[in-house]
């Protein structure tokens, strides 16, 4: 049975053919979510193999927010660089040109990321602005002063409300109003037997992809399992849930609340319990 809401494993999605004449050197890229979907915001999964580049390039539609998960490599925004690794999260805003290298010689670098409000690539107003040449790898790493760029071992936990249905062992906020976004980040890792309770956002979409482990989520009427590499559509208004089936590993996902700038301004509303019945349904996917 298919689902009502867009969930998909990054395995099940076709890679498109990118444009190298574009700076789209980049070894496997991926669209799991897009406006064909009815999501606002288009989605995507980028491995860059050693030495590949997406080089110079802006989006004049679009903020993009990235999500860097393995590998290492060297960012550029304008004239700053930096060097990113796992954990790190990047906003790039609209109309600053930008870049990413991987200097592995020997090991991937896989990232997701978002075009905010863009239903596609072209709707981002992706436009190619140039090489990224020796002298632009060489530069000092000494950050970045557009946007923003912070690693998730920085960020402090929420203190979220168990009654408020937050069963969840760590939740953090990396991106957000705090740090001036209106679109904001969240990573929230849950335990074994850890659930977020059945709630909606009434004033935004929400996207998030699972990092690791083996999960039960739900939206409306789907009941589905998880497993690292899965993308979830929920669009506002529909009553969703996340539960870590794992009796010893933990589950982990980063997603974004698109266009709400903190939890609050999503329009959080608690729904009540899952159930047994809930947790023992027929899986729709």
């Amino acid at each position: 049975m298919a689902v009502k809401h867009k969930l998909i494993h990054v395995d099940d999605v076709v890679p498109e053919s990118m444009q190298g004449e574009q700076g789209w050197a980049i070894s496997e890229f991926r669209l799991p979510i897009t406006g064909a979907d009815g999501s606002s915001t288009t989605v995507f999964h980028s491995i860059f193999r050693p030495g590949s580049t997406h080089k110079k390039h802006l989006h004049t539609k679009s903020d993009e927010i990235a999500l860097y998960l393995s590998g290492r490599g060297v960012v550029g925004q304008s004239d700053g660089r930096a060097v990113v690794r796992p954990g790190h999260c990047r906003l790039m805003p609209k109309g600053t040109p930008h870049f990413y290298f991987n200097e592995s010689k020997d090991e991937p670098s896989t990232c997701i990321g978002f075009y905010i409000g863009a239903d596609s690539v072209a709707g981002s107003g992706y436009q190619f602005v140039g090489d990224v040449t020796q002298a632009d790898i060489d530069a000092p790493r000494n950050g970045i002063t557009e946007g923003i760029l912070v690693h998730i071992d920085d960020v402090a936990p929420e203190k979220m409300e168990a009654k408020e249905g937050w069963s969840i062992t760590d939740f953090r906020l990396p991106i957000s109003k705090k740090n001036g976004s209106t679109t904001t980040v969240f990573r929230a890792k849950f335990m074994p037997g850890a659930v977020h309770k059945k709630h909606r956002h009434d004033n935004c979409e929400e996207i998030y992809y699972i990092i690791s482990g083996h999960g039960l989520v739900g939206a409306d009427s789907d009941v589905a399992e998880v497993r690292a590499g899965h993308f979830h559509f929920v669009p506002k208004g529909v009553e969703h849930w996340a539960y870590n089936l794992s009796k010893t590993e933990p589950l982990e996902v980063i997603g974004l609340y698109i266009g709400a700038g903190n939890v609050e301004e999503t329009g959080y509303v608690y729904m009540g319990d899952v159930t047994d019945a809930d947790i023992n349904a027929k899986r729709t996917l």
